[in-house]
């Protein structure tokens, strides 16, 4: 199965495409600009340079969230159009599982962090052994605070993700237990969706794929405007 993958959770941005386990391209931008300028342009010359024509795509692989409401929506909306215009299916692939895909040898716990503000980090946890990633909880949005008290216990710990350098100065004086990978392994990319997305569609065969039309993000808590919205008719009342 070739699967072309997307990954815009956060700020940086990544394309990539797969043969069965096998990557065959992958193009990651960090330079801060909007996913709208980077990401097209990204897949076009993905697919210029492995000499591959979108209809060959068997499926399109997106990381639906958590992550950046705007970004989320324009990697969506993206996939969305090239999978329905194809008439080709979709996978859904958590960001956080994304962000921690790359450790799965390490054996360790993998903190899986993006900065969700507010002294807040969206995290998965997962334990990382002989090539195997075994979840630890659910994706969630949870305190700063309340999520060192759960990896306290741990005996190393993995800080993955946009969020990890600041999980981890926090916790300088707070946990012994925990490194940080080099910047190269620090965010995640569309390569890990796709792989993801090889292994979701191999143990769960057509249940995997969803249409286009179903694809959706996953925000685990309102959008700043909301909440904001939320407030003021709060005080209203």
């Amino acid at each position: 199965m070739k699967i072309l993958g997307i990954d815009s959770s956060a700020v940086t941005a990544s394309a990539a495409i797969s043969d069965g386990e096998k990557t065959v391209g992958e193009m990651f931008v960090n330079a801060g600009l909007t996913h709208s300028q980077t990401l097209m342009p990204m897949v076009q010359s993905l697919l210029k340079c492995s000499c591959t024509d979108i209809s060959e795509i068997d499926a399109f692989a997106i990381s639906v969230g958590p992550g950046s409401f705007t970004g989320l929506r324009i990697g969506i909306g993206a996939v969305k159009g090239m999978a329905m215009a194809l008439g080709k299916p979709c996978i859904a692939v958590s960001t956080l599982e994304a962000i921690a895909y790359p450790f799965k040898s390490t054996n360790a716990v993998v903190c899986a962090v993006m900065d969700a503000r507010c002294n807040q980090v969206y995290n998965a946890l997962f334990m990382a052994e002989n090539d195997k990633m075994e979840r630890l909880c659910d994706d969630r949005a949870v305190s700063i605070d309340d999520l060192f008290a759960d990896i306290s216990g741990f005996e190393r710990v993995i800080f993955a993700g946009d969020g990890a350098l600041l999980c981890a100065k926090k916790a300088e004086n707070v946990l012994k237990n925990v490194t940080i990978p080099l910047e190269a392994h620090l965010y995640q990319r569309a390569s890990s969706i796709c792989a993801l997305a090889h292994e979701k569609f191999c143990k769960n065969g057509e249940s995997a794929l969803l249409k286009a039309a179903e694809l959706m993000p996953v925000y685990l808590r309102p959008s700043q405007a909301e909440r904001e919205y939320s407030q003021r008719t709060k005080s209203l009342n």
